[in-house]
């Protein structure tokens, strides 16, 4: 696997693990968008899929792309018909003014350049579009960051920071500051569950080789004995910021 495209690798287990995750910020965003049937949509790191697929559901005519190649794949599989290319947000792959609506979803703080990322977008969109941007909230207001400090320490490395985007106004703040009219943000609460110790390792140590798996899976079981259920299963209650904004 080229090194150029790293989340080939892991993507089947992504989606098995993370693909429906954020689930619950899809509404607000489809909601404020208006879409509806007959809009064209395009979502930007679409993954492997889940979100192209109730796009579909939805009777949206739905677009996707993705830098990995195995994602394109499985996106393309799960959303018969809907048109999946490889690319990244700061070189789609699709003509002016092709769509309505461009989602990203946990993807343009992935860009080189965000300025750029908004630039490409508007471009793409149709006179009136919208865009719907989403992405994990402030670490505080996510369980998840109890394992991920566990692991940076486990590592001798620092835990990890919010970048700005993470932050309360983040998304709207750049979207305004781009001109963009901001038609709504807000947050959602996005809960992540396991089934079972392994899952819970398995998910958030998805793409580590079996060594590095056996050698932290006390360290995250440890870390989330604080989610676990009577069960015996995980829960797990994260957030994520949303923003919709007018091309300008």
């Amino acid at each position: 696997m080229s090194t150029a495209d790293p989340w080939s690798a892991v993507a089947d287990d992504w989606g098995r693990y993370w693909g429906t995750f954020a689930r619950p910020v899809w509404e607000p965003l489809l909601t404020t968008a208006a879409t509806g049937p007959g809009s064209r949509v395009l979502d930007v790191g679409c993954g492997s899929g889940e979100l192209l697929e109730h796009l579909q559901d939805r009777g949206a005519r739905a677009g996707g792309v993705d830098p990995a190649a195995r994602m394109v794949e499985l996106a393309r599989a799960r959303a018969v018909g809907a048109d999946v290319r490889r690319g990244d947000v700061e070189h789609l792959p699709f003509d002016d003014d092709a769509f309505d609506t461009v989602l990203a979803v946990n993807a343009v703080q992935f860009a080189d350049d965000l300025d750029d990322a908004l630039a490409e977008i508007a471009r793409v969109l149709a006179p009136g579009g919208v865009v719907g941007l989403a992405g994990w909230a402030d670490r505080s207001r996510n369980d998840l960051d109890a394992i991920n400090v566990a692991l940076a320490e486990a590592d001798d490395e620092d835990p990890p920071e919010d970048g700005p985007l993470r932050l309360p106004g983040g998304l709207a703040d750049l979207l305004a500051d781009a001109g963009w009219t901001v038609l709504d943000h807000g947050v959602v609460p996005v809960p992540w569950t396991a089934r079972n110790a392994d899952d819970l390792v398995r998910g958030i140590l998805f793409g580590e080789g079996d060594a590095t798996v056996a050698d932290l899976a006390p360290v995250v079981v440890e870390a989330a004995a604080p989610f676990r259920r009577p069960d015996g299963g995980y829960r797990l209650l994260n957030a994520f910021r949303w923003a919709v904004a007018r091309r300008p």
